[in-house]
Order: structure tokens, then C-alpha cells, then sequence
């Protein structure tokens, strides 16, 4: 394969991230969004060209609710082959307690106490339902690293730590 066929068939995946955010009462932060009025998900989106994911998920979920989080670490990645997404899934921690929904996208915000034997009434789409549980039943994160090259320099890291688990 030549340069030109490599570049012609070069993969064009969207990158997207989502967060299991939880406030003082162990709640999980949930959204509606208006294209999908049917179900609950976490909050999340797109991230931007030279974003490092930690910081993208902590701008959608700003920009989408109007919440400042910690983020703990990545307890999943899932692919959509249909659309061509990579979705690498957060948990993290509220550092405010009021909702301020302040993306135009988004239906209604709030804090839901969330539970395995409650989460299918929340949830109605499956791959959702299983990264919000993956999310939920993780007992720790994966280690994740941002790096710029030439010459290498870290500019962030999350540890691999243990997670107390609902």
C-alpha cells in the first residue's frame, strides 16, 4: 500500500467520553438529552482534537450540567462499529451539589439514587445499561496517561486505584 491509499483510507473513529459522577449521597449524575427522550444515560460527549480525555469529560459534564468533577479514573472502553465511536467511560466525583443545565442539548440533569435493581427503570438502551454498570461495579480504574512528543513530556496522569464499590 502506497502513502496515498494509506492516507485515502486513513480510520476517521470519533473519540467520545462519559462519566459515572457521583454526589455526597452516592447518587449518579443522569441526563436526557432531546434526540433521546427514551432513556437516561451518563453524561458525556465528544472529544476535541488535542483533548486529553480526563479533561474532555470534565468540560461535557460542565458544559452539560453545570458540575465540576473530580476524575477518579476509566472503568471501561465500548465501540459502536455502526457509527465508528470509541467511548472510554469515567467515574468521578461531584465537587458541586446544584445542577445548572446549561447545554442546549440536554432535556433535563439530576441526580438519581441508582441502583442494580433499579437502573432498567433509568436506562432503556442497552449498551447504555451495561457501561453505566460496568461503571457502577467497578472495583478500581485503569491507569491513564497524557503525553505530547518530541521532546516527551507527561502532562497528566490518573493512577490505577481502588474503588468503593455500591
Amino acid at each position: 500500500m502506497d502513502s496515498r491509499q494509506a492516507t485515502r483510507n486513513y480510520p476517521k473513529h470519533i473519540v467520545s467520553v462519559s462519566a459515572y459522577i457521583t454526589n455526597e449521597k452516592n447518587e449518579v449524575l443522569m441526563v436526557k438529552t432531546h434526540w433521546r427522550k427514551d432513556t437516561w444515560e451518563l453524561p458525556g460527549g465528544q472529544v476535541e482534537l488535542g483533548e486529553a480525555l480526563d479533561k474532555a469529560i470534565s468540560r461535557e459534564v460542565l458544559e452539560e450540567t453545570g458540575i465540576e468533577v473530580t476524575v477518579l479514573g476509566i472503568t471501561g472502553v465500548y465501540y459502536n462499529s455502526s457509527r465508528e465511536v470509541l467511548t472510554i467511560v469515567f467515574r468521578g466525583i461531584s465537587n458541586s451539589i446544584d445542577i445548572a443545565k446549561q447545554s442546549e442539548e440536554i432535556h433535563k440533569a439530576e441526580f438519581i439514587a441508582l441502583s442494580q435493581d433499579n437502573i432498567g427503570d433509568y436506562i432503556t438502551r442497552p449498551n447504555g445499561l451495561s457501561r453505566t454498570l460496568d461503571a457502577m461495579l467497578a472495583e478500581d480504574c485503569v491507569p491513564y496517561e497524557t503525553w505530547e512528543a518530541h521532546p516527551y513530556n507527561l502532562l497528566g496522569r490518573i493512577e490505577k486505584k481502588k474503588l468503593s464499590v455500591r
